[in-house]
């Protein structure tokens, strides 16, 4: 290669078309170690090919490098990405290498090469990590003679040694003292150990020959299913494992079951749960339930005592995703011997620093668990997997550069070989669905009921279609929008979604929808039969209010559940839906939509359907699971001619896309468009001409006007190339995902003080603290004031001056007259 090509900056975002996969991710690393402050320190006294440590001041971090070579190959360091990436190098090695590089009196040196005296235990990562067998000059022909009885060709330890590799440590160490064994490599072999010895215990524990359904019994109070029975074995086995089963099929026995053995038989003591706010004392209960051990305790409080539950004595610790996310370091010191998390789909996006803190949470053994492992794109299971296991996918660009199809200019319109993934995560996955045990149950039947719209609606929904229009034909003509136009059209998306359903969820003073009437007609014909119970979802709080109103007018006994309902009575909601044969009906927002079992109930009403199909699948498996008895009907209420009715086409790709990676579906998945596209692909088919009439109509001036500087376009291009899918929340003036990070639940009343504090940011506040109402992390009752006087009742907002409002107020103004004047 020339140096012209070496010293030429090549993009983050696409290959180039002169370097190879492997190629452009060193000179990536080359390049952005050149941008870095790192501090290096010599371990020994050799001047080129000795040991380092670079730390950076940035992250607080030290790594080791081992420079053996003038490339790459041999050298090391202890970095996870060097560990992963199989690339040879990593920034902090190029670091040190272009140090070492500038100084000509180490010409010499490396011209000499790297001759070692002293032998070593390694290991090699790669696709697969093994141990392998440096020899050095030390005892060099009695060490190649004795390692002819354990090592390979390639000095690599062989399969079946791993058992013996202790007597070969003890006699090379005797030949030759300075033999060294690295701790990597030694804890791999004891790791792999471990794993066969604790398979044989299983196998004798619970031989296959015989019906284990009583040795089951022994450690939790339940029967358990023979399919469950598996999936204890399999997650045992594993050690680290990621059930998916689909859900209702019992995820949460078997992972408690799994628990049990462990305690029992493997010395597991100390076991964090880590959960949804809304499902921490669902665990607690469930674990009360199924097991003799109440030795549990919920992590609650401020930093000061949270810090000192985790060292408790108690066998379970039960945690929010938000509190473990603060508490990294305590958990970590606490030595916990199993960690379980539940509804994992909260680490399927690596960018997040939920996902980059959680993994380095440290245990032994580990349980993942989630229906929805890939619910969007593969990135997400790679993601997940590893949390469980970092190897198994290997590094994510080599991943995604073998199963994303794209077209010529970079854009991913498909996926390909997706059974590959099926396996490689033979071992540490575990999915059944319910078609595999549709013997155990019920008949499931789905109905969709499409309703006309009013005048009313269909004005505003062809308003906020406009809008959508203008910023489709932007992003056509240049590639990118501005942060304040992805803003507004995740706005006008998220408006024309909601008047879907009714003008009232936009504007409470006017009522204009007709779902609600057709809502009261399919009731008045459910109920005709006493013993028909129902839960009804939709993803707005507005319209299940509306809802509420209407079955208290038709003295229907209903539980309502939503947000602001906190998440130690939602049990009570439950169990009186469950046993009150005059609670006929269960309304919730998807703040109930999981965690819940409602098998009591034989009908799921869907008011609206959700962007996402995984959304969907949680509502209706809350009532068609394992111990349904009757058979299910879904019956989902779509407006016709809306945006809500072509979310039915865009549910089916992703679908599609689940199916070829976990359940053996197609193996290729064509998109037809990017990611992006997608998601306004319904407004731009429909509207086709009008996109095109308005860019041809567009003057020079207009054109130049819509240009940005190249840095921004840079800035904007990094936005897009990471965004997938518009908030789906109910308040649609969130701000986007990437900024969004999720905060331990102490932050809760802190985020409704901030309120205020900044002129556009404001919608985006307002979306944060209202997502958190509707989880139930904070509660109405943080807004309202009692005057004890008068009895008035008013809404309190905390700001730190008039100022601070003056400024809302006016870029709120602003930003819908900017709205209106387009």
């Amino acid at each position: 290669m020339s140096e012209e090509k070496k010293e030429r900056k090549v993009s983050y975002y696409r290959k180039p078309d002169y370097l190879t996969l492997e190629q452009w991710q060193i000179a990536l690393r080359k390049q952005f170690a050149l941008k870095q402050e790192f501090e290096v320190e010599n371990l020994t006294q050799e001047k080129v090919f000795s040991d380092f440590s670079v730390y950076n001041s940035k992250t607080d971090k030290t790594y080791k490098v081992a420079i053996r070579d003038y490339e790459f190959g041999m050298n090391f360091c202890n970095c996870p990405d060097f560990k992963v990436n199989g690339l040879g190098t990593c920034k902090h090695i190029e670091f040190v290498l272009h140090q070492l590089k500038q100084d000509k009196f180490n010409d010499k040196e490396w011209k000499k090469g790297y001759k070692p005296v002293y032998s070593s235990l390694s290991l090699k990562y790669g696709m697969e990590r093994k141990v392998f067998l440096r020899i050095g000059e030390t005892a060099k022909q009695d060490l190649q003679k004795m390692a002819k009885n354990y090592f390979d060709d390639n000095n690599f330890l062989k399969e079946e040694k791993f058992a013996e590799v202790d007597t070969f440590i003890e006699k090379a160490i005797i030949l030759a003292p300075d033999f060294k064994v690295y701790d990597d490599a030694m804890s791999f072999i004891i790791d792999k150990r471990a794993k066969e010895n604790r398979i044989k215990i299983i196998d004798k524990l619970f031989p296959e020959e015989r019906d284990n359904t009583k040795a089951f019994k022994r450690f939790v109070n339940a029967d358990l299913y023979p399919y469950q029975q598996k999936g204890v074995l399999f997650a045992l086995k594993a050690g680290r494992v990621l059930i998916a089963d689909d859900m209702g099929l019992g995820k949460t026995i078997q992972a408690i079951t799994t628990t049990e053995i462990l305690r029992t038989h493997f010395g597991v003591t100390n076991v964090l749960i880590i959960a949804p706010t809304s499902l921490k004392y669902q665990w607690y209960n469930e674990i009360k339930k199924f097991t003799n051990n109440s030795s549990i305790r919920v992590i609650e409080g401020n930093l000061d005592k949270r810090k000192h539950q985790y060292k408790e004595t108690e066998t379970y610790k039960i945690a929010s995703y938000g509190v473990a996310l603060n508490d990294i370091d305590y958990i970590n010191a606490s030595n916990f011997d199993l960690i379980i998390l539940d509804e994992a789909q909260k680490i399927k996006n690596w960018q997040t620093k939920t996902a980059q803190n959680l993994k380095k949470l440290k245990s032994e053994y580990a349980i993942v668990i989630t229906g929805t492992p890939l619910e969007n794109k593969i990135e997400e299971l790679h993601s997940i997997v590893e949390f469980i296991d970092p190897y198994r996918l290997g590094a994510l660009f080599r991943f995604l550069d073998k199963h994303q199809l794209k077209d010529e200019t970079g854009k991913v319109i498909g996926y390909d070989n997706l059974h590959d993934i099926s396996r490689a995560l033979d071992g540490i996955l575990l999915r059944r669905t319910k078609t595999e045990i549709k013997k155990q149950l019920p008949e499931r039947i789905d109905k969709n009921y499409f309703i006309d719209i009013t005048k009313e609606q269909e004005e505003i929904h062809e308003d906020y279609q406009y809008i959508v229009t203008k910023l489709v034909s932007k992003w056509r003509r240049f590639g990118f929008l501005s942060e304040k136009d992805r803003q507004r059209l995740l706005i006008s998306l998220g408006c024309m979604r909601m008047v879907s359903d009714t003008t009232y969820i936009l504007d409470q003073k006017t009522n204009h929808g007709k779902k609600i009437d057709e809502l009261i007609e399919i009731l008045k014909d459910i109920f005709e039969n006493t013993e028909n119970k129902l839960v009804i979802f939709s993803q707005w709080e507005r319209m299940t209010r509306l809802v509420a109103r209407e079955l208290k007018k038709m003295n229907i006994g209903f539980e309502y559940l939503h947000g602001g309902v906190p998440s130690a009575k939602r049990n009570d909601l439950i169990n009186n839906f469950n046993n009150d044969v005059n609670k006929r009906v269960f309304l919730s927002t998807d703040a109930g939509g999981v965690g819940l079992n409602l098998q009591t109930a034989n009908i799921v009403i869907n008011i609206d359907l959700p962007w996402n199909p995984a959304v969907l699948e949680q509502r209706i498996g809350r009532v068609h699971r394992l111990g349904q008895q009757q058979n299910v009907q879904v019956i989902n209420l779509v407006s016709k001619g809306t945006i809500e009715h072509r979310i039915l086409g865009t549910l089916s790709f992703k679908k599609s896309t689940f199916d070829g990676v976990l359940d053996g579906g197609e193996n290729m998945v064509m998109m037809g468009e990017s990611k992006f596209t997608k998601l306004i692909k319904a407004v731009e088919e429909l509207n086709e001409e009008e996109i095109n009439e308005y860019i041809d109509d567009k003057d020079d001036d207009d054109i130049k006007n819509d240009k940005l500087d190249e840095k921004e376009e840079q800035s904007n291009q990094n936005i897009i190339s990471k965004q997938e899918e518009p908030v789906q929340k109910e308040i649609n003036f969130k701000e986007p995902k990437k900024q969004t990070q999720e905060r331990g639940e102490t932050k809760t009343k802190q985020e409704v003080d901030e309120l205020f504090t900044s002129g556009l940011d404001f919608l985006g506040k307002i979306g944060t603290v209202f997502n958190k109402l509707q989880t139930g992390e904070i509660s109405v009752n943080d807004f309202v004031e009692k005057d004890e006087k008068t009895g008035q009742t008013s809404l309190k907002i905390p700001v730190k001056n008039a100022e601070t409002v003056n400024n809302a107020i006016k870029s709120i103004a602003s930003l819908f007259n900017a709205i209106s004047n387009n």
